[in-house]
Formats: structure tokens, C-alpha cells, sequence
């Protein structure tokens, strides 16, 4: 037998040792398994309703922003007044919004307006777009309700949210008169016919945002070509400040570029939260788990006090029995996990087209997520949940196989 076979051999006798005094106890086993698949099903079923509401709280955030990154007069968002507004993108500029890492970008007149039908008034926000890179940007085309999108940049109509056409008593095709303030500080009024409604994800953005062609409030406001903001994406929210610099360098005064977590911190610590709280809960669900876990191999060492001592006096190393209790827990763990994977998977999946939640479809609003929850589930939880079982669960399984290592084997042996 040559010096490899010899290394090999104690490793496979005692893997096989492991595995029959794994399901020596079937039952024992059997309902430690269990255990361990409804933990780890837990842990990634509740992380993937997690992950799924916060994404969507982050993307309408970021929608309505809109984009990963937003340029602006530098006192736009101190007083984002008419007076505060900026000439276009100059050529450097535009170099770096044509990079292949910008997915979209666009310009827009954002200002507050009054919004007044035969029947009552409301407090807007007047939005001047192109709705081609608009709907780029992340205008969803389907949430026209009724009528259309605007067509160009010119377009005389008007597009509103289904929420405030209800409060203001109007409908499709019916006129309305849109007022805000020029930069010589007059009232600027038209009449708008409404030929679009549409309806959002959030009902404060229906009450809210109103669009209209951007040179035609520019002729409105008297503005030239001047501009509120530019909003910028590269559809990736968690490695924005990976491009941003790129962006801040390109602007000059009185420009003034500013990331997506700065201009909503709320935003920023949902999402820091949201991973810590996802590391927490897998923890916390695990320690639950680790008792039953210690109890189930302390029983199958305490039953085995004399098999163990046996070995021992036949020669068998205290190394090779810690290995041995050690391989049991990593074969149950393991066990466990696939089992406890496998049923996530056939969960969440059919799941993922929306769970229905409109009947909290108000407390979900208030917390800037929709009535529809879509599970989101990442590859990074499935690991970071299955490292923490396996190395929290061999950690958890030391001292029972440092016990059984440190027998002695004429006491082990005299045991009843």
C-alpha cells in the first residue's frame, strides 16, 4: 500500500462511518432535516419577499427621481423654481451621456404648476419631456390608460395621471389650463387638451406628475432652451458612484451633478438596511436551528459512548473521531440545505409574475412600494444563506465532537 492509498483510506472508512451513524436514528435525523429544510426554505423564502419589496420601493424611487443620476442648476434643489434653471448639455457633456455604459438620459422642464379644469384646481408638478428618451428613461408606455403618449417635443397635448383627472372631475380630450411662473416672476397660463391619462404604480405619482412637450412650455415659460435637469441611467442603482464621478467631471457651472442616494437618502438607508437586515435574519434564523442541531448530535454521541471508546482503544486517533462527528453534521447540513433550496425554488418561482397585496395596498403606498409584490430572488442570498448554515453549523458542532474526542476509553467502556 503506497503512501496516497494510505492517506485516502481512514478518510473514506470514516465518511462511510459517518453516513451509517447518520441513519442509525432515522427518526432523529429525519425530523433534524426537516428542521433544517423549513430554516433554510425560511430564510430564503422571506429574503426573496424582502428583496422584492425593497427593489421595488428603490426603483419607483429612482423612477420618479428619475434615473441613477441627476443634473441641476447647483440651487435647483434648494428652490426648484423656474429661476433656477440651466442652459443644455454642452459637447463634453454629451461625449460622456453617449458612453456605453449610459443606457438613457434625457432633459426636462420640472417645475410646480396650478392645473385647473371647469371643476376644481390642483397643485402639480409640470414636467416638459421628450417622450422618446423619456420612455428610455423608464416611462412605461403601458400605463397609458386611456388616449396616448405624447409625440414629440411640440406636442400641444397634455398627459395626466388617472388619479388627479378624478379629483379634478375631467376626462380624455376635455381642456384644462396649466399655470406657473416665467422668469420675470408672471403668471404664464395655456389651456392644454388632455390626450392621455395614465395610471402609476404609486397613486401620488398620478396626483402629481403632469407631462407635457418640452419646447412647448419652453415657449410657455419663455425659457429659450433652457432646462431644469438632466436624469441619467445606466440600470444599475447599486453601482451608480462605479460611473458617477465619470459624470461629475463632465459638468460644468452652474451645473451640478448629483447621485440618486444623495438626493434620496431615504432611499440610500432602505437599501443599507435591507442588507444588513438580510444578513441578521439568516442569523437569527439559523441560531434557532443550531439547538436542534446540538441536540442531535450530542444524543447520537451519548448513545455511542461505548462504540467510542472502543475505537479508541483499538487505536483510533481523537482526531478521527472529532473528523467523524464533524462529517456527520456537514452530511445533515448538506442534506438539509439542497432539500431546503430545492423547496424555495419551487416556491418562489411560480411567484414571481406578482403576489397580490391590495388589500394593504395603502400601507404599501405609504412606504413607496406597490400593490404588487414580485419576490426577488438573488443569487448572492442563496449563497450568503447556505456559507453562514455550513460554517455556523460546523462551528455549532465543535463541541459535541470535541466532547466525544476527549473521552476516555475505560470510562467510555464501562458505560452501561
Amino acid at each position: 500500500m503506497n503512501q496516497h492509498t494510505k492517506g485516502l483510506l481512514p478518510s473514506r472508512v470514516i465518511f462511510t462511518l459517518a453516513w451509517r451513524n447518520l441513519w442509525r436514528n432515522h427518526r432523529r435525523t429525519l425530523i433534524m432535516l426537516s428542521a433544517i429544510m423549513v430554516g433554510v426554505w425560511a430564510m430564503i423564502f422571506m429574503t426573496s419577499l424582502l428583496r422584492g419589496m425593497v427593489d421595488d420601493m428603490l426603483y419607483n424611487g429612482i423612477r420618479n427621481l428619475p434615473g441613477e443620476v441627476q443634473i441641476h442648476q447647483r440651487n435647483y434643489r434648494d428652490d426648484p423654481s423656474i429661476n433656477n434653471s440651466m442652459p443644455p448639455a454642452d459637447a463634453k457633456l454629451l461625449a460622456v451621456l453617449n458612453l456605453p455604459i449610459i443606457k438613457a438620459w434625457t432633459s426636462r422642464i420640472k417645475v410646480p404648476a396650478v392645473i385647473a379644469s371647469e371643476r376644481d384646481s390642483r397643485g402639480v408638478i409640470l414636467l416638459g419631456v421628450d417622450p422618446q428618451s423619456e420612455v428610455e428613461l423608464g416611462f412605461d408606455l403601458d400605463s397609458i390608460s386611456s388616449g396616448r403618449f405624447l409625440q414629440g417635443v411640440d406636442d400641444n397635448g397634455l398627459v395626466i395621471g388617472a388619479k388627479l383627472a378624478e379629483r379634478l372631475e375631467t376626462r380624455l380630450g376635455k381642456r384644462v389650463v396649466i399655470m406657473s411662473q416665467d422668469p420675470d416672476n408672471n403668471i404664464a397660463d395655456r389651456g392644454f387638451r388632455v390626450v392621455g391619462i395614465y395610471r402609476g404604480k404609486l397613486a401620488s405619482q398620478e396626483e402629481m406628475n403632469v407631462y407635457a412637450g418640452r419646447q412647448t412650455l419652453q415657449k410657455m415659460l419663455k425659457l429659450g432652451n433652457q432646462i431644469s435637469e438632466i436624469a441619467i441611467t445606466a440600470e444599475d442603482y447599486r453601482n451608480t458612484y462605479q460611473w458617477f464621478a465619470t459624470i461629475e467631471n463632465a459638468t460644468t457651472l452652474p451645473q451640478q451633478a448629483i447621485p440618486w442616494y444623495e438626493a434620496d437618502s431615504y432611499l440610500s438607508t432602505m437599501m443599507v438596511t435591507m442588507d444588513g437586515f438580510v444578513l441578521v435574519w439568516i442569523i437569527v434564523v439559523f441560531m434557532t436551528l443550531s439547538f436542534g442541531l446540538v441536540n442531535t448530535l450530542v444524543m447520537a454521541v451519548f448513545e455511542r459512548t461505548r462504540e467510542i471508546g472502543l475505537m479508541q482503544s483499538l487505536g483510533m486517533r481523537p482526531a478521527l473521531i472529532l473528523y467523524q462527528i464533524l462529517i456527520e453534521s456537514f452530511l445533515l447540513l448538506l442534506i438539509g440545505l439542497v432539500a431546503g433550496n430545492i423547496i424555495a425554488l419551487l416556491t418562489i418561482i411560480p411567484l414571481q409574475d406578482g403576489i397580490d397585496v391590495s388589500n394593504v395596498a395603502q400601507g404599501m403606498e405609504m412606504m413607496g412600494s406597490s400593490s404588487v409584490l414580485y419576490p426577488a430572488l438573488k443569487m448572492q442570498d442563496m449563497l450568503l444563506a447556505n456559507a453562514i448554515v455550513i460554517v455556523l453549523g460546523l462551528l455549532t458542532s465543535l463541541l459535541p465532537a470535541w466532547h466525544a474526542s476527549r473521552l476516555n476509553p475505560v470510562e467510555a467502556l464501562s458505560r452501561n
